[in-house]
């Protein structure tokens, strides 16, 4: 940890020229476990942070933690600084179901570390959940909310399972009977978004619920096409078309940090098309949606294509038009990775209408994304 701060710090300083432009309005300390970093060290980036460049007073700054990770004095040290919101891992309120997935946590210390968390002052807490566990009932995940709710988060994220290739739970649970069936996961996410929009929680994004002015600002900028910048292992940034990556071993990080090598991983100069694609991905990911202007701005291509399609997503239900602006319903973001696509795809055709000589390798080269029909659009 100690080699791994000083390469963070060293890194930020370095980054000063890039941040001098900017005003930085929200900070996050996430990608892992944080609060077993300890609030002594996050305190220390954090400070490199206003040193190096114009930290608002305003900002809004988040540190992740984990229930069985987080402690009042940490949590104190952070508070003085200016850390001034919590983001809890806490996935279920379910012990047996924690410990399938290997979490270290019990329910009784989420309900300590929100106590701690309300106690140091902090009143903005986001909690993140997981629908779709292994052996997870409908009534496990109406459990688990009822008892998140008794605790009045701020914020809500509710996120469903997906295994990912590599992981001990990829390995032990794929094509396993018992995790929920899509059908049952589908009722999980329905169940939420009714449920927390019934307890004042407006759904503002496909996964994150939220009090009047609790949406999380920083991720608001991801959502948005804003700048942001990266640092440490696998750390991601983009400033203005530019998109680039670091490596993603600690130690290759640690190492090039010290030595003076490029710890560049990916880099991307994005075109205005990729600019559109994303406006158009990000964009339905929020409840606000996306409006034929502001595509416009972005793009300065026609939004009729997209717009014919929207029409057909709104008779089926999967869509809504709202003083303008086009954004998908609780059953529409159920589909939104296959509507998105589609929209994408009618774009893409438009496009290549004006370009004759595109049209026989689109054909060939990419497969015609087919929406769903009869009892599987609902």
């Amino acid at each position: 940890m100690p080699r791994y701060q000083q390469a963070l710090l060293q890194h930020i300083e370095e980054a000063a020229g890039v941040m001098a432009p900017y005003y930085v309005d929200t900070l996050y300390f996430g990608g892992g476990t944080p609060s077993y970093y300890g609030g002594k060290r996050i305190a220390e980036l954090f400070n490199a942070f206003k040193r190096a460049g114009k930290v608002l007073k305003s900002a809004e700054v988040t540190v992740e933690c984990n229930p069985d990770s987080v402690t009042r004095h940490d949590l104190g040290i952070l508070a003085e600084e200016g850390v001034n919101r919590i983001s809890l891992g806490v996935q279920s309120a379910n012990d047996d179901l924690l410990k399938i997935i290997g979490r270290r946590h019990n329910f009784t210390q989420v309900v300590n570390a929100v106590q701690d968390i309300r106690s140091e002052g902090f009143d903005n807490l986001s909690v993140d959940l997981i629908y779709g566990l292994p052996n997870q009932t409908k009534r496990d995940w109406a459990d688990t909310l009822g008892r998140i709710l008794d605790l009045g988060p701020d914020h809500i994220s509710c996120y469903g399972l997906k295994l990912e290739e590599g992981t001990p739970m990829y390995n032990a649970y794929r094509n396993s009977p018992v995790l929920p069936s899509d059908d049952d996961q589908a009722d999980m996410y329905l169940f939420a978004a009714e449920t927390l929009e019934h307890y004042g929680y407006a759904q503002y994004e496909i996964s994150n619920f939220a009090h009047k002015e609790k949406e999380s600002r920083h991720n608001m900028k991801y959502w948005d096409l804003d700048d942001y910048l990266g640092f440490g292992p696998g750390a991601h940034s983009c400033i203005g078309n530019t998109r680039y990556c670091f490596v993603r071993s600690l130690q290759a990080y640690i190492t090039g940090m010290n030595g003076g090598k490029d710890i560049l991983d990916e880099y991307e100069v994005l075109s205005p098309l990729d600019r559109a694609a994303e406006y158009v991905m990000l964009g339905l990911r929020r409840a606000k949606g996306i409006c034929k202007e502001e595509y416009y701005d972005i793009y300065k291509s026609d939004f009729t294509p997209m717009e014919e399609l929207f029409k057909e997503f709104q008779q089926d239900g999967w869509a809504k038009l709202t003083d303008g602006r086009w954004s998908f319903t609780s059953t529409g973001f159920l589909l939104s990775n296959t509507l998105i696509g589609s929209l994408l795809e009618a774009q893409a055709e438009y496009k290549l209408s004006g370009n004759p000589w595109m049209k026989e390798p689109y054909k060939l080269n990419v497969e015609k994304i087919q929406l769903p029909t009869g009892s599987d659009a609902h």
